[in-house]
């Protein structure tokens, strides 16, 4: 039905358990694509663990995630959907990005094989069925060369709609992250482009604010500036109510 909302009339889709037992298929591999675009369950529970470290479609290329998060597990299996210079858009909970382990360890291989482009945060509850805030993670089979062993870190957590119940991502901020993203390059407070060297001192964790750091301004007075405010309002103070005095012995 989305598909036919949007004006897509060439497609495929097939239910079932994509983790399990995928339905694509290309000869006896998995069939691959240009682009591989999912927002698949957060943190899914019941997976399939059981199968992945034989995994028979070849998917566990950087090892086998925690039985209770599904999450890696999802990554994996459309890294190894993109085709020879295909790229791909995964949208996680921020959990993804920093928890050790299992996950840490996949992370890890995923990173020194130089497949993360971009992780972007995204603000939160703009999700149907989540308030949390996710994260959006972009790979690419073969990075262009500006942006080889780098990962570009976009903080869009304030490109969001505050609404009474959900927040919403509207068409302008969808574009400034875009525009962060085409740019590629350092933006104060929002953007930062950080080489495989910065990320490997942070032990391959990904958490968007080790790298975008924010700068709060702080324009709270000095100390010899508040003392003489506060020397200037008690004067002022004792001026009013003498003044306040004077006027009620009119009235007594």
């Amino acid at each position: 039905m989305n598909m036919f909302l949007h004006g897509i009339e060439d497609f495929q889709i097939s239910r079932g358990d994509t983790l399990r037992q995928p339905a694509f298929f290309a000869a006896d591999r998995l069939k691959t694509f240009d682009c591989v675009i999912a927002n698949p369950p957060f943190s899914l529970k019941e997976w399939g663990a059981e199968n992945w470290a034989n995994d028979p479609f070849g998917r566990n290329i950087a090892g086998v995630p925690p039985k209770g998060n599904g999450d890696m597990a999802w990554v994996q299996h459309m890294i190894k959907s993109m085709n020879s210079t295909g790229r791909m858009t995964v949208v996680l909970p921020h959990g993804a990005l920093f928890r050790k382990g299992a996950e840490g360890k996949i992370r890890k291989k995923l990173l020194e094989d130089d497949l993360l482009e971009a992780v972007i945060g995204l603000g939160p509850n703009i999700f149907y069925g989540t308030q949390l805030a996710a994260c959006a993670m972009v790979f690419k089979q073969n990075k262009d060369l500006d942006k080889k062993d780098k990962v570009l870190f976009i903080d869009g957590s304030d490109q969001v709609r505050v609404g009474r119940a959900q927040n919403y991502l509207e068409t302008e901020h969808i574009n400034q992250l875009f525009d962060w993203y085409n740019e590629n390059k350092d933006v104060e407070n929002y953007v930062k482009v950080a080489s495989m060297t910065d990320i490997e001192e942070n032990d391959f964790n990904l958490n968007i604010p080790l790298y975008v750091e924010k700068i709060i301004e702080d324009n709270l007075p000095s100390v010899e500036e508040a003392l003489s405010n506060l020397k200037t309002a008690w004067a002022e103070s004792q001026k009013a109510e003498k003044k306040f005095k004077t006027i009620l012995k009119d009235f007594i």
